[in-house]
């Protein structure tokens, strides 16, 4: 007797160009996708389609697994041309795009992830070191390539209810199509980068990045919308009543930064002279070692004006920091009761909960306690199980 009800392998492709810590908060996403669907859909083939600086740190030894490099850079019109052709060389049913940059001739069917609708809120000259007229360009593609990504896709998926209502809102697609799957919470301590976690000494760690006790802390990037330049003035003048603080910014070097070094030179808080300077700029700082910051500061500072999820918030939280946020877009979703919010348009709210929260040891400590808590509704592997439903449901159960 023949049995025709043999499962039929689909083959399955995922854009994991940004991999790692290459790609900071969007790259921890693909790479805790990517790692735990891997090991919850053991059923069918997977392309994962990496780029030169990731094709080596992505290692998955099984035959249902095959890697492709893509020569083309995430945002550039090379990769318009180039992954349609690798997707249909590649003979994929379903392909996943964890990020907005769709090509426009994408051949199959396909889902993509929408963090956040960041360049349609803020389409300003100064998050970019483009000439006006060609980011002007720029952005005229990214409107066309994001509006008929969420269009063309069978599923979205969405970080936060906020972004989920953010993007049927703007794009005018049913609610049904859009599915929120909310990000998890890394343990920094066990990360690829973190093989000898239990060696690192928090004091020596410290005094690498001359941080001494007593800070508090940020981690990110430095675009306009993070609001650091409010955040510089207001712990300016913190730092009158409160000589003792200091600001630790964590995030890779780039054209944004420096331009914050800049405002903090000229505001006599940063000097690369002076190791003691009231702000520390770190630059990249591996996970096991953000691991000791978020444990040893006295509080984590999160001044963004918008943010799809807010995941170095909650990574905070983790590490038993307490924390005090802006009030918008999804943070109060995100965060719930865990921080103190405040106005991130108004200095002196900010200053005020910066303040509060800095002198007051039992608040402190209520936040850690609820913060604790909070993290507990996060988890990569629920995130990457709704996503396996996703592709389940596009392709056929």
């Amino acid at each position: 007797m023949v049995n025709n009800n043999k499962i039929k392998v689909k083959r399955i492709g995922i854009d994991a160009r940004f991999y790692g810590p290459i790609g900071k908060g969007l790259g921890r996403y693909i790479q805790e996708i990517v790692d735990n669907v891997l090991k919850i859909d053991r059923a069918n083939e997977y392309v994962i389609f990496l780029g030169r600086e990731n094709f080596d740190e992505f290692v998955f030894p099984e035959p249902r697994v095959k890697k492709v490099m893509v020569k083309a850079r995430w945002y550039s019109l090379a990769e318009q041309l180039e992954m349609p052709f690798l997707i249909w060389r590649e003979k994929v049913n379903l392909m996943h795009f964890p990020h907005f940059n769709v090509p426009l001739l994408a051949p199959g069917k396909f889902v993509v992830t929408i963090h956040d609708l960041i360049l349609t809120k803020f389409p300003t000259r100064r998050a970019t070191t483009l000439s006006p007229w060609f980011y002007r360009l720029k952005n005229l593609a990214y409107q066309i390539v994001i509006s008929r990504a969420v269009k063309r896709a069978k599923k979205v998926l969405a970080v936060s209810e906020f972004t989920k209502n953010d993007v049927v809102k703007n794009f005018k697609i049913k609610p049904e199509k859009v599915i929120v799957t909310y990000e998890g919470v890394a343990n920094l301590a066990r990360g690829k980068d973190s093989l000898f976690v239990g060696k690192i000494d928090d004091r020596k760690t410290l005094l690498s990045y001359n941080i001494m006790e007593n800070f508090i802390l940020y981690v990110g990037n430095a675009y306009p919308h993070k609001n650091l330049e409010s955040l510089l003035e207001v712990f300016a003048q913190l730092r009158q009543k409160r000589p003792d603080l200091r600001l630790v910014l964590v995030g890779r070097e780039d054209y944004f930064y420096r331009r914050l070094k800049e405002i903090a030179a000229r505001l006599n808080l940063w000097d690369e002279n002076i190791p003691e300077s009231p702000v520390v700029f770190t630059g990249y700082v591996p996970d096991a070692e953000l691991d000791v910051l978020y444990r040893r500061a006295l509080l984590y500072v999160f001044p963004s004006l918008y943010e799809g999820f807010g995941l170095p918030a909650l990574e905070a939280m983790a590490k038993g920091c307490p924390v005090t946020s802006s009030d918008r877009a999804s943070l109060p979703e995100i965060l719930g009761e865990a921080a103190l919010y405040f106005n991130p348009t108004d200095p002196a709210d900010i200053f005020l909960k910066m303040d509060k929260l800095a002198g007051d040891q039992n608040l402190r400590e209520v936040l850690i306690k609820k913060g604790h808590q909070q993290v507990k509704k996060y988890n990569w592997w629920e995130c990457a199980r709704q996503t396996w439903e996703a592709y389940r449901e596009v392709i056929g159960k």
